[in-house]
């Protein structure tokens, strides 16, 4: 498919650059782009069942697109303006098809729905009661800045990417730190199996409110992970531990720690390519970073999940 973003007429928030700006820069790095066939509701009353289901499958997959990116951090926000852009066009799209596009440019995430229609989408204010109506409000409020192409077909918003090195991420928190506690493991292959023992336990007493199953199963995973990838066997006096905490979100920081200070080959171990371990856990819902442990020459890897988070199927 092919979308222009000649002709923006309105955003929502000022941006370094105009909005033909945004391509003619350097040109676009990672992209995703895809058409997705409309089903229409033959009854004309809303989405139809093939149509319903396409949001959750852009979720997945602007998941997958970030975490190969290595840009973890942009999920959550992108999975929300993604479904709320295609929900809007698959719903008053006129033509056969709706356009998807993603990409970064320079400092931006660029996200693109194309539906077809010369009409341009305004935002409306929702009542208390509606159950529709409040999408565009959404994206106004989490996006960088949106706007619509001059033809009226392309709905288009942009975030902010993170500055530093792509495979570097920073420490996935949003809310001060409540009550951390430190895991007692030694620094051989038992720690995974002894780290699940205990992580029942504190996650009991730390009373997180989320899933604590996927929570055991990320810690068991980090910590795998850095016997096989970070920890030389046998060598003595090397820092390692995991740390869990709390913080005033009620996300709950799983933080493991070891001797080597750089990871850089992150973004591809959490895409699947050097092994599943990683990536299963960040399709499941784990935020992950990784950065240099300011204690110790050293890093710490950490999971971040979300209160009440489940487990996608």
């Amino acid at each position: 498919m092919t979308t222009h973003l000649a002709g923006r007429e309105r955003t929502c928030r000022s941006v370094p650059v105009t909005a033909d700006e945004l391509r003619s820069h350097t040109g676009a790095r990672p992209a995703l782009a895809m058409s997705i066939e409309r089903r229409p509701d033959p009854d004309g009353g809303g989405l139809s069942e093939a149509d319903a289901a396409w949001p959750q499958r852009l979720r997945r997959i602007v998941r997958a697109s970030l975490t190969h990116w290595g840009r973890p951090n942009l999920i959550e926000t992108a999975e929300l303006l993604l479904t709320e852009l295609a929900t809007n066009a698959l719903r008053h799209a006129c033509g056969p098809d709706v356009g998807v596009r993603i990409y970064l440019q320079d400092d931006y995430l660029v996200i693109e729905v194309n539906d077809g229609s010369p009409l341009h989408p305004v935002p409306r204010c929702a009542g208390p009661d509606d159950e529709t109506g409040r999408g565009l409000l959404l994206v106004e409020s989490l996006a960088e800045a949106w706007g619509v192409s001059g033809d009226g077909t392309t709905t288009w918003c942009t975030l902010p990417l993170t500055k530093g090195p792509s495979d570097m991420q920073p420490a996935a928190v949003t809310a001060p730190v409540l009550r951390e506690i430190p895991l007692d493991l030694p620094t051989d292959p038992s720690a995974a199996g002894l780290a699940r023992i205990q992580a029942r336990t504190l996650l009991t007493v730390l009373s997180w409110p989320g899933n604590q199953h996927l929570a055991i199963d990320v810690l068991h995973v980090l910590i795998d992970n850095a016997m096989q990838h970070a920890l030389t066997p046998g060598r003595n006096g090397q820092q390692f531990g995991a740390c869990l905490s709390i913080t005033e979100a009620h996300e709950l920081l799983i933080d493991v720690t070891d001797p080597t200070p750089m990871f850089p080959e992150f973004g591809k171990a959490i895409a699947g390519e050097l092994g599943r371990g990683l990536w299963d856990i960040t399709r499941q819902g784990a935020a992950l970073t990784w950065f240099v442990s300011p204690k110790f020459d050293g890093k710490t890897v950490r999971a971040a999940l979300r209160p009440g988070q489940e487990v996608d199927q």
